[in-house]
């Protein structure tokens, strides 16, 4: 087993490397792993910087006692993916969150598509926004990365249609191939820059979405004979996508 990670917001260790992680972070690694002198941690910021520690001594429930000597930076991955992600029902948003954090999608997008039957608004909109990078934090600390997935704040069509303008690659997932689509398996994939990739909501993408998505520049794809649901389908185009890249070898 790898070692555990935990979030920290500095690394600014004191005197002879010590450093002291408290608060919610320190009270999960004493109370609930319950580490011990001499077992080894990762601290990191999610954003790529990450520091591999030894445990020292732990004071009460909540602070471990680390020995830290320096930190490390990981760079960004290329070439970037990005998945627009429709607004699923109920709690499939933090179970599409949840496993493409753990494939490895380096930013999600919240998108307020026609037929989605969830709407963010006012307050509640918040929440569930909350809730995905939430969802996406303890994701990422659970599949041990250092750099975790931006959540953006919820996009409309027209917003949505200005970032596939500037991709490198703009794919919409679209299960109806009497419309011409490509199989995703055999697209022609970029080296580098950003893949976005656009998932709709459980109704499907409207006609008029499509339309939108393809006059900035995207092009159409089904990733198999068979019709995912919402919250599996971008889980399955980031891992074929991080497979084709290179970014699994």
């Amino acid at each position: 087993m790898t070692a555990p990670v935990f979030v920290v917001e500095h690394f600014n260790a004191g005197g002879g490397g010590r450093y002291v992680l408290d608060g919610p972070e320190g009270r999960h690694a004493v109370s609930v792993k319950r580490l011990r002198a001499g077992e080894d941690v990762i601290l990191t910021d999610g954003a790529g910087r990450w520091a591999e520690c030894v445990v020292v001594d732990t004071e009460g429930k909540d602070r471990l006692i680390v020995h830290m000597d320096s930190f490390s930076e990981e760079p960004p991955e290329s070439p970037r993916i990005t998945v627009v992600q429709a607004l699923p029902k109920g709690d499939r948003g933090e179970l599409a969150v949840e496993t493409m954090t753990e494939t490895g999608v380096d930013a999600i997008v919240p998108w307020a598509a026609s037929r989605c039957i969830t709407q963010w608004k006012g307050e509640r909109g918040l929440k569930a926004l909350a809730k995905w990078r939430a969802t996406a934090r303890e994701a990422g600390k659970q599949s041990r990365r250092v750099r975790f997935p931006e959540i953006a704040d919820a996009m409309t069509t027209k917003q949505v249609a200005a970032l596939l303008a500037k991709a490198d690659l703009a794919a919409v997932l679209h299960e109806d191939t009497e419309l011409g689509t490509e199989p995703f398996a055999t697209a022609e994939l970029p080296s580098s820059g950003e893949i976005v990739l656009v998932v709709g909501p459980e109704g499907g993408i409207s006609p008029e979405e499509v339309e939108v998505f393809t006059a900035a520049g995207a092009r159409t794809f089904h990733l198999g004979r068979t019709v995912l649901r919402t919250s599996t389908a971008g889980t399955v185009g980031t891992a074929l996508l991080l497979a084709r890249t290179g970014r699994w070898s």
